[in-house]
């Protein structure tokens, strides 16, 4: 790949970098305080504050701002053809509750500081290139996939405006307008982004894994995005009854019933990888009534939460049906109902193969140990790649997970993925010193 621009005309702005995490971090901790982790909450102080912070950099910059009805930032560079399809970057600026600094923000950082080192190098694009920070990806606040690229693309639905908030019980329409966002444009199914005028979206993100560290692998190039599952909000309903005084024979135990449907569903698990399907299992949550519980007592009542991950959709099925027929197993042994409520989940995506080979070629070039590996997340790049559009996610190596105060990117690691971003976009974006 050849971009036939000198590397050192158009270096990603390192140091403007390092002032936003660091401008981040602050941020944060003047509205929870530094021993808290980072809580940059969606359609709150927290979120609102990372949003102000990227578009008036933007500004400082001279790039044009602007936003959508659910308030997703739009930070461009205008291309020498302003009516040729526009090349996105970027990733999301809110995170889970008491997270890390780098989930998210990693990528509309990169993008930012991408542009300030073309804008520094007198550089232009032929199209318009676009930095997106999208609102609303963490799942944490709203139980609902991709909030904010569902809403850029006018996909969301009306429904979803009345879904609460789990912290404060006040619906998305209420955080939305709160924050100056404009909830009856996604009631009608306004779209402020379509496939056919986006030439491609990159996601640079932190791995949340530690395939690569472990490796000691710099970057990944990341070959699919895992769709999902969920029962968040599942209950076991079986009868209280006397520890002591209620035999085995009469026993109605919601505790025993979802513990046997847990073990049989590891089992089927074990049995589905043996067998070739990748996928995840995981039950997050799992608590009895802290009002009714009691060591003296057999338990009436469980709730619990169960997460399904995989990049096949044959493989969400096929464990799904375990599931529905371990539920239907322990009800007729137990004698207890289970109820799942509702099904939530996203679909799979797979990443475009010439931006994936383009992307390990920028590797190649700056020398960087690199990978292929799927995600076993999801980010708002699988909305982008099932609308059609040419999607590809870089990976920067990152101690200790992420979701949690530990995130631990080395900026060296990121400035490396970044350069690696930089040389795929100015080819894709036809860069060129300005006439």
């Amino acid at each position: 790949m050849d971009t036939k621009i000198p590397a050192a005309m158009a270096e990603p702005d390192m140091p403007l970098a390092q002032q936003l995490f660091e401008q981040l971090r602050s941020d944060n901790n003047a509205l929870h305080g530094a021993a808290h982790g980072i809580t940059r909450d969606t359609y709150g102080a927290g979120e609102q504050r990372a949003h102000e912070l990227m578009a008036s950099t933007a500004r400082r910059l001279g790039l044009e701002v602007g936003t959508d009805a659910a308030l997703n930032l739009y930070l461009t560079l205008p291309g020498r053809d302003r009516a040729a399809p526009v090349l996105m970057t970027g990733s999301h600026l809110d995170s889970v509750p008491r997270g890390g600094n780098y989930d998210g923000a990693a990528g509309v950082v990169a993008g930012l500081s991408v542009l300030a080192g073309w804008v520094a190098a007198g550089m232009q694009p032929q199209c318009d290139v676009t930095v997106m920070g999208v609102r609303a990806e963490e799942s944490a606040w709203f139980p609902v996939s991709y909030i904010g690229s569902k809403s850029a693309f006018g996909l969301l639905g009306a429904d979803a405006l009345d879904i609460l908030r789990l912290d404060t019980r006040r619906s998305l329409r209420e955080h939305l307008a709160e924050c100056g966002g404009r909830p009856a444009g996604i009631a009608d199914g306004e779209a402020h982004l379509s496939a056919e005028r986006i030439a491609g979206f990159l996601e640079l993100h932190i791995e949340q894994g530690p395939v690569l560290v472990e490796a000691g692998e710099q970057v990944g190039i990341v070959t699919g995005i895992c769709g999902s599952l969920r029962y968040r909000h599942a209950h076991v309903l079986g009868n209280y009854a006397h520890s002591g005084a209620t035999p085995r024979s009469h026993r109605h135990d919601a505790v025993a019933a979802l513990a046997e449907v847990i073990a049989r569903l590891q089992q089927d698990w074990a049995q589905m990888e043996a067998q070739g399907h990748e996928l995840t299992l995981t039950f997050g949550q799992v608590y009895t009534d802290a009002q009714q519980a009691d060591i003296s007592k057999v338990s009436g009542h469980v709730s619990f939460g169960v997460d399904v991950r995989s990049r096949s959709v044959d493989s969400l099925q096929c464990m799904e049906r375990h599931l529905l027929d371990a539920v239907a197993a322990a009800e007729r042994k137990h004698g207890v109902r289970f109820e799942l409520g509702e099904r939530t989940g996203s679909q799979p995506a797979h990443m475009d193969a010439a931006l994936q080979d383009e992307l390990q070629a920028a590797a190649e070039q700056l020398q960087l140990t690199h990978c292929r590996l799927p995600s076993g997340a999801g980010h708002d790049a699988a909305l982008f790649a099932n609308q059609g559009i040419p999607t590809a996610m870089l990976f920067i190596r990152n101690g200790n997970g992420s979701h949690n105060p530990d995130e631990a990117m080395a900026l060296d690691d990121f400035a490396a993925g970044t350069r690696a971003l930089a040389q795929v976009m100015a080819a894709r974006a036809g860069l060129a010193a300005k006439a």
